[in-house]
């Protein structure tokens, strides 16, 4: 989260925190990504950013993949 106005990072990472880590399950929060290449991941809004993340269901860990603004996320395949 270098690169993000310091800001935008304490949001996500309050996010993070106090709606998905707490939850039993993190996908009620969330939406899946679609298309072949993407289905395996979930996105999170906050704000004008997005956080592509992969759910561990084992564990119920959840796995940041990527966080960028909503015009750039999906540009670069994951």
């Amino acid at each position: 989260m270098g690169k993000l106005d310091p800001q935008v990072a304490r949001r996500i990472v309050k996010f993070l925190q106090e709606r998905v880590s707490l939850l039993d399950d993190p996908r009620s929060v969330g939406e899946a990504l679609k298309g072949s290449a993407l289905g395996a991941f979930w996105k999170y809004r906050v704000d004008d950013y997005r956080i592509i993340s992969n759910i561990q269901d084992r564990a119920v860990t959840i796995l940041v993949v990527r966080i960028g603004n909503r015009r750039e996320v999906y540009r670069k395949h994951l």
